[in-house]
């Protein structure tokens, strides 16, 4: 996706008043509502870069301080993306925060209270953030559920904002801006994903993103058929049992 971004309530204003307050940001909702395009769209507006990081069981806190590397025959030190963005006064942006190893969690709890800092043993250094440094995070509480808790402890270090699926008004004309598939195509694909999220019977652990309806959306532009780019874009990714993928794709027949 481009930096466009629509908002169904007061996100921009509340990204924008915590980046003045340099106060720390987290934004929760369900994949693909547009967590990341939020990001991406202020940093634009705001001037800034953006070092993202997709936390995971495997990324421990040296792979984002920093550590001796060596180059050219010499051994020198290589800062992560989190050092990065705190020296040049950028936007962090942690991803899935609530999927961080404990290390990690640790090593960016100074940066989320008055110190707006790290601590960097290997260099004995203290880094203080530049005055243009934010700090934003995200995670899907419905994706946390029975695999890993977010802390009461961090997430009372954050100001925080739900975000959900667009209204699908608005919805619609984002498909059209990004991908400039016709309006009549938009509005059934809007509605298809609309029936979709409100769907209990089949249990779905994820429903439908807008990711997938931009993905359907940009394969009708390249001229697949509708029925089959909605097959493929958002009935398939839904499940792994047949016969439910065999429900939704009927339901995108009759929509389509």
């Amino acid at each position: 996706m481009n930096e466009l971004f629509l908002s169904n309530q007061n996100e921009v204003e509340v990204f924008e008043r915590c980046f003045r307050s340099r106060i720390p940001l987290m934004i929760k909702g369900p994949t693909g509502c547009g967590k990341s395009q939020l990001v991406l769209h202020m940093a634009s507006k705001l001037g800034l870069k953006v070092y993202s990081v997709a936390c995971n069981e495997d990324t421990n806190a040296a792979d984002l301080l920093g550590r001796y590397i060596i180059k050219g025959g010499e051994t020198v030190w290589k800062d992560g993306p989190i050092t990065q963005a705190v020296r040049e006064g950028a936007i962090l942006y942690l991803d899935e925060v609530a999927e961080a190893r404990e290390d990690v969690v640790v090593a960016i709890h100074p940066l989320t209270d008055h110190r707006r800092e790290i601590y960097l043993d290997k260099l004995s250094e203290v880094v203080k953030a530049h005055s243009n440094f934010m700090f934003v995070a995200s995670y899907n509480p419905g994706y946390q559920r029975g695999i890993k808790q977010l802390k009461n402890s961090t997430k009372q270090r954050f100001v925080t904002i739900h975000m959900s699926y667009l209204e699908p008004d608005l919805e619609h004309i984002l498909l059209c801006e990004l991908t400039n598939v016709p309006k009549d195509i938009s509005k059934k694909i809007v509605s298809i994903a609309n029936r979709i999220r409100k769907m209990e019977e089949y249990q779905l652990s994820e429903t439908v993103s807008t990711r997938l309806l931009v993905r359907a959306s940009q394969l009708i532009v390249d001229g697949m058929d509708p029925r089959d780019a909605c097959h493929i874009s958002i009935a398939e990714p839904l499940s792994e049992d047949r016969q439910i993928v065999g429900a939704l794709k009927d339901l995108i027949n009759l929509a389509i």
